[in-house]
């Protein structure tokens, strides 16, 4: 179980030059706000990427103003380009990350992949991910999955973190839950 106390939330380069692309690019961006904004009221820390923003621009303005700190990178994998030390500056307990981000199946699978190497319990919020193409983004959640890489949903998650009605925050969570765009 992913525990409030000892989790960090990363959404990996939402990036403004790189959404226009992805499939499903702003739905992956709402999902991602959701799960920061519920990090926020249990006061869990959000930590986001931006791969070679000069290429791709920065964050989402609105992903950016929702994160606690921005890690700039130009290896896929975030953790070569000092997310551990991020992580660990912020609260050295957190031994969880919950990822969300593009592109699913290159710079979100591999700092997943490098964080589950370096000792985290990794999961990922499948639908706050996003690729460009659809195929690429399943085949990188079937491999994450296969490396023993949690794959969530936002609502699971979020619950998993609160872990009972009686938490303080539970009447705010609900809220943010009942005002979700659900498609079916």
């Amino acid at each position: 179980m992913f525990n409030q106390a000892t989790s960090a939330l990363i959404l990996v380069d939402y990036q403004i030059r790189l959404l226009p692309s992805i499939h499903g690019g702003e739905a992956a961006v709402k999902a991602a706000l959701m799960l920061a904004q519920a990090a926020a009221l249990l006061e869990i820390p959000v930590i986001g990427t931006e791969q070679n923003p000069e290429g791709l621009g920065p964050n989402d303005e609105r992903i950016r103003n929702c994160c606690n700190e921005t890690v700039l990178k130009y290896s896929f994998n975030g953790v070569e380009d000092g997310l551990v030390a991020s992580i660990q500056k912020i609260n050295s307990s957190i031994n969880q990350t919950v990822l969300a981000g593009c592109e699913t199946h290159v710079c979100l699978m591999q700092t997943a992949l490098g964080l589950k190497a370096k000792g985290f319990d990794v999961a990922v919020v499948a639908e706050a991910c996003g690729s460009r193409s659809p195929n690429d983004k399943q085949l990188a959640i079937e491999r994450m999955r296969d490396q023993g890489i949690t794959i969530l949903g936002i609502e699971m998650i979020i619950f998993e973190w609160l872990t009972t009605s009686n938490h303080p925050q539970f009447k705010n969570i609900l809220q943010l839950i009942k005002n979700r765009e659900v498609k079916n």
